[in-house]
């Protein structure tokens, strides 16, 4: 397939604002995870972002107030985004700019709130609570349209862990169908008890920091993050060279033992692009820090790069940002590409000796052009995504 440009790039995550804080926060080896405090839960660690609690939206965009959309709302305002947008509205019209955004919880902490209050007599829910503007699935994707002045086609993907990576794909559909010049492609999540709650009751919180890929591993740090790309047909920057997608359906929770989508989906994207294994310099694994999941990853690594192309996982920084992960892992991606940079596994003590795949504990610098990131999720939902440098 014909690649595609990435114009503009914002991320915010417990790591830093915008891609500068994002990218000290990588050379550094400095992890955003603190112990867990959000909601009265003290589970594990959190990846969590400063001063949510106290920002407020702009008047007009009052309607859609909730944690998820306020981090969306610091996204856009970051890294430029907002007005690199308003230039390609400016050339396109605002009728010909989509919005496909991916979330798996949206403002369900809105929900949670009104539920704490209401009526204790009735159990009527508070008059105050907004479920449209907050806890909708289509409330980020309303929300960021009418943010960014947009009146193109928008839509929310929620395929779980693999929602913003998979917006990806059906922002490419709209391109080269001719029904956008432009697409604002990203997502957001935050944390919410229900998260936190339903992933300790399947014994996946680890009690320490995450550590992807360390023998010793016992689970997964969540964590928050809202970003956006945006893609057009033409123009300087960083390009999006493929993607693969594949849904196994092996079970609701546990991936397939033997990898069978996400070896369809690194394929996949290998496919589309026109490239070997060999071409890609660097592999961000979905890598969440379960024993599963990580086994389950290095079997398709293996499968596909056998054990020459280095991977590792950058969710000992940020925590699993479940929706946004797709987008905040791409935009790692892109600053690999633009640094020259190999970030290895975050508190890796010793890789687990039965994986096979050449797994990075150390940051290592050289030419990289190009990136495959993986982003896998509950129920068999599999993306990857491949990045090359600017030409």
């Amino acid at each position: 397939m014909s690649s595609l440009t990435i114009t503009a790039c914002t991320v915010v995550s417990a790591i830093g604002r915008g891609l500068h804080a994002t990218f000290d926060a990588l050379r550094d080896r400095r992890s955003g995870l603190v112990p867990c405090d959000f909601g009265g839960v003290t589970i594990g660690y959190v990846g969590r972002v400063p001063g949510l609690e106290s920002r407020v939206l702009p008047a007009p965009l009052a309607f859609f107030d909730c944690r998820n959309n306020r981090l969306a709302q610091l996204a856009l305002e970051t890294d430029g985004f907002a007005e690199a947008v308003a230039r390609a509205r400016s050339r396109y019209g605002d009728d010909r700019i989509g919005v496909v955004v991916g979330t798996s919880t949206s403002g369900i902490l809105s929900s949670e709130e009104a539920y704490r209050r209401r009526d204790a007599a009735t159990g009527a829910l508070p008059r105050d609570f907004n479920a449209e503007g907050s806890h909708d699935m289509y409330s980020l994707g309303c929300f960021v349209r009418a943010a960014l002045g947009l009146r193109g086609p928008a839509l929310v993907v929620s395929t779980a862990c693999a929602s913003s990576g998979r917006a990806f794909v059906d922002a490419d559909h709209l391109l080269r169908t001719g029904i956008c010049d432009a697409v604002v492609v990203g997502g957001a999540d935050t944390l919410c008890r229900m998260t936190l709650r339903g992933f300790a009751a399947l014994e996946l919180i680890s009690p320490v920091p995450c550590r992807p890929c360390d023998a010793e591993r016992s689970g997964l740090s969540i964590g928050e993050a809202a970003g956006f790309m945006l893609l057009e047909r033409d123009g300087a920057g960083p390009r999006l060279l493929g993607y693969g997608v594949s849904s196994d359906g092996h079970h609701m929770s546990a991936p397939h033992p033997e990898a069978a989508g996400a070896i369809a989906a690194m394929r996949g994207a290998l496919s589309r692009a026109g490239l070997r294994p060999a071409a890609i310099d660097y592999v961000n694994l979905h890598g969440t820090g379960t024993r599963a999941n990580d086994a389950m990853e290095d079997r398709a690594m293996q499968a596909v790069f056998g054990a020459a192309t280095p991977c590792s996982s950058t969710k000992g920084w940020s925590g699993h940002t479940l929706g946004a992960a797709g987008v905040l892992e791409a935009a790692v991606a892109l600053l690999c590409l633009r640094h020259g940079l190999v970030p290895g596994c975050l508190g890796v003590e010793t890789v687990d000796q039965a994986f096979g795949a050449r797994i990075v504990t150390a940051n290592a610098g050289g030419p990289v052009r190009r990136v495959m990131s993986n982003s896998f999720g509950f129920g068999g939902s599999n993306c990857s995504l491949i990045f090359g440098a600017a030409s």
